[in-house]
């Protein structure tokens, strides 16, 4: 069901590789690696191991009927439904904070709830997107690579 694009789901282990995800800037605009990510910054999440960004759409989710997130694109190129606005507490997201992101496009929350999937990925939980802020759009930066700027003034598409 739904729109045939590539699942993305949820794991309990903070150091399972499959869930990297590169943080971008905005396609239209570059941006100095390292450079901190601000509070209410539209960001585009790109996972490492198949180049396909972060993406929802006005289509269902197969196992809660919320709206579902998917991996769209290829090496990191998709389209305008890839954005997504980081909420959080401060004037720039810290590495130990608790954040949500909130889709550009559609306004729902990325979110996870109980809902695992049976073959063929069982007990990984299903992510998707939810109309309101709750308990279930946290998230947080466990395990990653966290690159301070440069002095080089280089223009890259990647924070």
């Amino acid at each position: 069901t739904g729109s045939g694009q590539q699942s993305v789901t949820g794991v309990e282990a903070s150091d399972d590789a499959n869930s990297y995800w590169r943080i971008r800037g905005k396609s239209d605009s570059s941006c100095q690696r390292g450079t901190p990510v601000k509070c209410g910054q539209a960001i585009r999440l790109t996972h490492v191991n198949t180049g396909k960004n972060l993406h929802t759409h006005h289509f269902p989710s197969p196992l809660s009927n919320n709206q579902e997130v998917s991996a769209f694109g290829d090496d990191g190129e998709g389209d305008d439904l890839d954005f997504w606005i980081v909420q959080c507490s401060g004037t720039f997201w810290e590495r130990e904070d608790a954040v949500r992101f909130r889709h550009v496009g559609t306004e729902v929350f990325l979110s996870i709830t109980g809902e695992q999937y049976g073959h063929p990925i069982r007990g990984q939980r299903e992510v998707h997107g939810m109309p309101a802020a709750n308990h279930h759009n946290y998230w947080k930066a466990m395990e990653g690579v966290f690159i301070k700027p440069s002095l080089d003034p280089a223009k890259h598409d990647e924070l």
